[in-house]
């Protein structure tokens, strides 16, 4: 196929040459033409001056005016002119009174249309096949471009596509089951519309990222062998006003030929966010593409039997009007899986990789909390191009903790070079750390202690959570603060200085502790009142509508004291566990300092020779 294709545009450009090199001399001797051409005194001169040698007269078919071809000089040295007259009859009255001899074919030589129409079609026919060569290489061009640029962009998939069922989605049982009704009316609608029930129009996939709510969109079309439409909710919007409402329009028109079927809009938050909260008014293009969405949702239309699905990951910026029943009815809240479901979805990302018989994959979730789908396939991904990197043909368990270290905190960058002061300061740093991860219950254990500079940090303490917690407690999160300022106490009581080192743990902490007395009610002296700000806040229009706070600098003073207890708190609390445990801190920091990174063993194993 490729010599065929190769041999067209040889035969296309040998053509092209051919008419490019034919244009080229037909232009050439029509301007030499024009170069040597007489005016009609200069030929009388020269025949006065008795110059020319030989004339012959070419008189055009039918008419007659004519051409004169005068030879001025010999054949050799001499040059060929020309003189175009008028009438031919008098030109001949002319010579023979000037005595001069001349020739007249009775076969007249030009032929006006292949000297004058042939070349122009010629050039024409050249100029029109670069332009359909320019046109082809160019795809649909840009004139189809233009035609297409208020028409959808959503890509269909139909029953001979690769369907994906709920058997393919591992986990997500409850929200597998929120989805069955759905599946079952795109199966068989007429049960329930003869008892009057309706289905909902738009259900509404709601969760962090990379916890599949879009591969649940594709399995429920999967199951019930509809066509799936989808589309990004970047696609609609345009620079032009009305294009996005346009191709909304074109959606569902689609999307009715095409009944039963299911539209799926992926990350809508792009497109239907809350209006009147810009700077400007409200006609701006993505206000234009919500109102068309929510014309074409509310039934003014006829769209039964085409189910709008959508996803998101952001429902506080969605716009009300979008979420009131009969647009988006249901809300399906598609979350981080639990341990169980987290080792289903590792048993399905583990097929086509060769794992060793040491590899559990029930310890790795129990190890994995709140890693969605999305990380657990990197994980294993990156355990197999750690594999494939030391040419194994099969994973082992040090490529999961590697991979595990890689995916929770970075890459290791054992090239860097640290002096011994730097190492020594980390290895305190992190061993602070690591003893108030062991010693406090909620917070623990310790899954590895490296000094080896990872990410932006000079090391790091990797906490190993044996359950998953539905509720964070007031308790674990003041251990969550203690834990976090371990590392500061740490570089007080064994060195003379401190460090900027601690700078982000000091950050994590007051943010924890602010939200403890803000948000979630957890200070007696501040009592039960949200003083929450909305910091994350993204409408700068709704943002410059209220004030910066609700509350009086009274309140306000009253709240950084309060902080500054918390933090107090759980630094003395964290400066007594170390200090009991000096022993430990030393040891553990010696022990970096020569293998560079510890394992939970290693690091457990010292607490034993401590309490022996």
């Amino acid at each position: 196929m490729g010599d065929k294709k190769t041999r067209g545009l040889s035969g296309v450009t040998l053509l092209m040459f051919v008419i490019f090199v034919f244009a080229a001399l037909w232009f050439t001797n029509q301007f030499e033409q024009k170069e040597k051409q007489l005016s009609w005194n200069t030929f009388e001169k020269l025949i006065v001056s008795e110059d020319v040698t030989e004339v012959v007269v070419r008189q055009n078919k039918n008419v007659p005016t004519g051409r004169l071809e005068i030879q001025v000089g010999d054949a050799k040295n001499g040059d060929v002119r020309y003189l175009y007259v008028s009438d031919v009859n008098e030109i001949q009255d002319y010579l023979k009174k000037k005595d001069v001899d001349y020739q007249m074919p009775d076969i007249p030589q030009d032929n006006w249309f292949a000297t004058t129409i042939m070349p122009m079609l010629l050039m024409f026919g050249g100029v029109m096949v670069i332009f359909m060569l320019m046109n082809r290489q160019n795809g649909a061009g840009a004139n189809s471009k233009a035609m297409n640029f208020g028409k959808s962009r959503a890509r269909l998939s139909t029953e001979q596509d690769k369907k994906i069922t709920f058997a393919q989605v591992a986990g997500l049982r409850e929200e597998k089951e929120d989805l069955e009704e759905i599946v079952d009316f795109l199966r068989s609608p007429k049960k329930y519309i003869q008892v009057g029930a309706r289905i909902p129009k738009g259900v509404l996939l709601v969760g962090p990222p990379g916890t599949g709510k879009t591969l649940l969109a594709k399995a429920v079309a999967g199951e019930a062998g509809v066509p799936f439409f989808t589309i990004s909710g970047s696609d609609f919007v345009e620079m032009f006003v009305g294009v996005g409402a346009s191709r909304v329009r074109d959606l569902f028109e689609d999307a009715k030929k095409n009944a039963p079927c299911i539209i799926f809009i992926d990350e809508i938050d792009a497109v239907a966010r809350r209006r009147g909260t810009g700077m400007g008014g409200g006609h701006d293009e993505r206000e234009q593409t919500l109102n068309q969405l929510l014309v074409e949702m509310d039934g003014f239309g006829v769209n039964e039997g085409i189910i709008v699905m959508a996803a998101t990951n952001r429902v506080d910026i969605l716009d009300p009007a979008i979420l009131r029943p009969g647009r988006f009815d249901r809300k399906v809240m598609v979350g981080r899986p639990d341990v169980q479901g987290r080792e289903e979805i590792l048993k399905v990302h583990a097929k086509g990789k060769p794992l060793s018989e040491e590899i559990d994959l029930k310890q790795i979730a129990q190890t994995t909390a709140g890693f969605t789908g999305a990380d657990l396939e990197n994980l294993l991904n990156e355990a197999a191009i750690i594999a494939a990197k030391e040419d194994r043909v099969y994973l082992k368990q040090q490529d999961i903790r590697q991979a595990f270290v890689k995916v929770g905190i970075g890459t290791e960058k054992k090239s860097r070079v640290i002096s011994d002061k730097e190492k020594r300061i980390t290895a305190f740093h992190e061993a602070g750390h690591a003893i108030l991860f062991h010693v406090l219950p909620d917070v623990g254990p310790v899954y590895s202690v490296s000094i080896i500079p990872t990410g932006g940090a000079g090391g790091y303490t990797m906490p190993l959570p044996e359950q998953d917690d539905m509720f964070n407690t007031k308790g674990k999160m003041l251990q969550d603060i203690t834990v976090s300022l371990g590392g500061r106490v740490a570089e007080e009581l064994v060195l003379d200085d401190i460090t900027t080192g601690a700078s982000q743990d000091i950050k994590q902490a007051t943010g924890l502790a602010r939200s403890m007395v803000m948000k979630f009610g957890m200070s007696e002296t501040v009592g039960l009142i949200n003083y929450d700000d909305d910091s994350d806040e993204v409408f700068i229009g709704r943002d410059l509508a209220h004030a910066s706070r609700g509350y009086g600098e009274n309140v306000a003073t009253t709240i950084d004291q309060e902080v500054k207890r918390i933090i107090d708190e759980c630094y003395e609390k964290a400066k007594t566990i170390i200090q009991k445990y000096d022993g430990v801190l030393h040891e553990c920091a010696e022990l970096l300092l020569e293998k560079e990174k510890i394992s939970r063993e290693e690091f457990e194993a010292l607490f034993l020779e401590e309490s022996c």
